[in-house]
Parts: C-alpha cells; sequence; structure tokens
C-alpha cells in the first residue's frame, strides 16, 4: 500500500529558518561574514590593520613581462597594394621614376607580409619583412629595405675598490 507523504516544502510552510537553524543560515554568504571583501573593518575599524597587512589579498597578481617588444603592425603586399592610391594621395608614400617609395613609418606599419599579388614597382624601407615577401617584390622589379635592428646598449660594469 502507497502513502502520500506531503512533500517538504509544504511541511515548512509558516517556519522561518525551514529547517536549517538560525535564520540567517543558508542564504549564501551570509554566516561566514559575507562574500568578497566583506568583513574586511567596515564595522568599528576592527579587522583594518589585519586586512592592510595582507598585501596579496589587495594586490594584483600575475606574470609581467620586463622585455616590453614593441608591438607589430603588419600589412600584407595584396592590401598595400590596394592602399596604394590613397597613401600617394594623403602624400604618405612618393612616385618616382616609375617606383614607389614606401616607408613603414609614414604608412603606420612595420612587417611586410607575403599574403597577395602586385605587378607595381616598389622600394619598401621597413623594419621587418617576411622571405617569401621580399621575394614577390623583387619579382615585380622592386626591392625591399629592412632597418637594421640596433642592439641594446651594454651597460658597463663598475670596477670594484
Amino acid at each position: 500500500m502507497s502513502v502520500n507523504k506531503r512533500s517538504k516544502k509544504s511541511r515548512m510552510r509558516g517556519c522561518w529558518t525551514h529547517g536549517w537553524g538560525e535564520k540567517k543560515k543558508h542564504r549564501g554568504g551570509g554566516s561566514t561574514g559575507g562574500r568578497g571583501n566583506a568583513g574586511s573593518g567596515k564595522r568599528a575599524d576592527s579587522n583594518k590593520p589585519c586586512f592592510w597587512e595582507d598585501r596579496l589579498y589587495l594586490s594584483k597578481q600575475g606574470f609581467v613581462s620586463r622585455t616590453r617588444t614593441p608591438p607589430t603592425f603588419a600589412i600584407n603586399i595584396g592590401r598595400l597594394d590596394q592602399l596604394l592610391k590613397q597613401f600617394v594621395s594623403e602624400k604618405k608614400v612618393e612616385e618616382k621614376n616609375g617606383a614607389y617609395e614606401i616607408d613603414g613609418d609614414k604608412i603606420g606599419f612595420n612587417k611586410l607580409l607575403s599574403t597577395g599579388q602586385t605587378n607595381k614597382k616598389m622600394i619598401i624601407k621597413i623594419d621587418n619583412a617576411s622571405p617569401k615577401a621580399v621575394e614577390k617584390i623583387q619579382q615585380a622589379g622592386g626591392q625591399v629595405i629592412v632597418a637594421e635592428k640596433k642592439p641594446a646598449p651594454v651597460k658597463k660594469e663598475e670596477k670594484a675598490k
């Protein structure tokens, strides 16, 4: 014979605690002092000195690279070919003797990539270029001048007395 048992929620109607003891219990972070920085001395300054001593609790953590590499702004050969007329009109690129003289710093790019095609003769001065991009520009009758990287200055060590 089966027994029809009432659900727990219906049996707990009218009971403040629903079987969890004190009224404030079973509400997430209620009985533990709250969440996050709660309990950090917001009332009566009681915990603030302890809270300040633990610098890791308040500070950001993680890895920060000490060698800052400049960001790379790359452009493909095909895109450069499309934007060439715009750069000439903005006087960022000069046309001399049937060749376009392009300075990477003026157009805002520091790397040349090989995607796309061009049949225009270009003389490009840029910080970095892929070997395939250099080959494609040379096949079109142009030239790529890659800037030499300057070595970092070496600090002289002081002589110990």
